[in-house]
């Protein structure tokens, strides 16, 4: 995987397709030139995260570390599989990990944030939040000493790494495999709901896509988060097809959540319309099962590996213990899988790279001295 490459090329082509769609990619994907002068575009990977040659393991994360990893909202198996390889990476390097689930309440998050300073953690690790609420609890965080790593968030403190999807890339692969199947024409429902760093990303290409594509039109629109988000878009989507019931009132829908990818999915099966597809982002063990069920309406989806995603940011966050620099954005390469890629047999998330070109484990953030470290624990 080679960093920054992948959201380039994205913004290139966004800047083609929307003039003004490109300049906030660009607000949002580049770091400030005063922050981040040893994060070159030019450079590997691993140079650009700060890592060191050395297999000696620096003394500050020679003690087992104690950090805590803060979520915003933990809904599905993309979310329990991202929580998976938080705990498999802390452990592999004989650290604790206690996660805190913010239930979509982002003050009881910034509380989180507050606590674990008062805690004086060795790190802290942020799933998704915005920074209107979490920035001052960061700020106190960083200030104290403690290294911040944050996933999907609008974040923008020196000092703090911030690592994301790429979700103007994921929605852009989606969207794009959509109009390429309907052949630039036809009638589509959007589900999606706001107050989501990267669903509001997402939805920046979304509307870029509408003036891209004029002849794809929206007929409706739904979608809310609670913690039973694939079941409460089943019954939203299932009402909506009871509304439009004739072959042709709807080719398509973009869900730009497998949570509600999930639910649209089996609404639209269990009333056997397959001439309705679905257009996703994000996947997991249980998203791959329903793609490959017998006549699924689940075409494609654009994702990367959640669990992948998670030891990324927990490397991160040891280098930044360990006193390495690290660069304050980092995005991860976004691929596409499409359901006529995978084979007849359940495939898993393991299986994944033998079918999708260039899906595989990060290298990303990697130092000789982990695998020391790693080593020292297994004895």
């Amino acid at each position: 995987m080679k960093q920054w490459k992948p959201a380039a090329s994205a913004l290139l082509a966004f800047s083609l397709l929307l003039a003004g769609c490109s300049s906030e990619q660009d607000a949002v994907s580049k770091p400030p030139a005063t922050q981040n002068k040893q994060e070159k575009p030019s450079q590997p990977a691993n140079a650009a995260a700060g890592s060191e040659t050395s297999k000696e393991i620096p003394d500050a994360v020679k003690k087992p570390l104690k950090i805590a990893a803060i979520v915003q909202l933990s809904i599905g198996t993309f979310s329990s599989q991202y929580a998976q390889g938080l705990k498999e990476q802390v452990n592999e390097f004989g650290g604790d990990v206690q996660i805190y689930n913010a239930d979509n309440d982002l003050s009881k998050m910034a509380s989180y944030v507050e606590n674990a300073v008062s805690q004086k953690v060795d790190g802290i690790l942020l799933d998704h939040g915005r920074a209107d609420a979490l920035a001052p609890s960061v700020k106190k965080a960083v200030e104290a000493g403690i290294p911040v790593v944050a996933f999907d968030s609008d974040l923008n403190i020196p000092g703090v790494t911030v690592i994301d999807q790429d979700d103007y890339s994921l929605a852009w692969n989606s969207l794009r495999t959509l109009a390429q199947d309907l052949n630039g024409k036809g009638e589509i429902v959007y589900v999606w709901v706001g107050g989501f760093t990267p669903m509001e990303r997402r939805n920046v290409i979304y509307e870029a896509f509408k003036k891209r594509y004029p002849n794809i039109k929206e007929v409706a629109r739904f979608g809310n988060a609670s913690q039973n988000t694939a079941l409460d878009t089943q019954s939203q989507m299932e009402a909506l097809l009871q509304k439009y019931p004739n072959k042709g009132d709807i080719d398509a829908v973009f869900a730009p959540w497998d949570e509600f990818a999930k639910g649209a999915a089996r609404a639209i099966k269990q009333a056997g319309r397959d001439e309705i597809k679905v257009y996703g982002i994000d996947l997991s063990d249980e998203d791959l099962q329903l793609i490959q069920e017998k006549n699924s309406p689940w075409t494609a989806t654009a994702a990367t590996d959640p669990a992948d995603v998670a030891k990324l940011q927990v490397r991160f966050l040891y280098q930044k213990v360990a006193g390495e620099e690290t660069p304050q954005i980092y995005s991860v390469q976004p691929h596409l899988v499409q359901k006529s890629a995978l084979p007849e047999q359940k495939v898993s998330m393991n299986d994944i790279g033998k079918y999708v070109e260039g899906w595989g484990k990060s290298d990303a953030a990697i130092s000789a001295w982990m695998e020391t470290l790693s080593k020292e624990q297994k004895k």
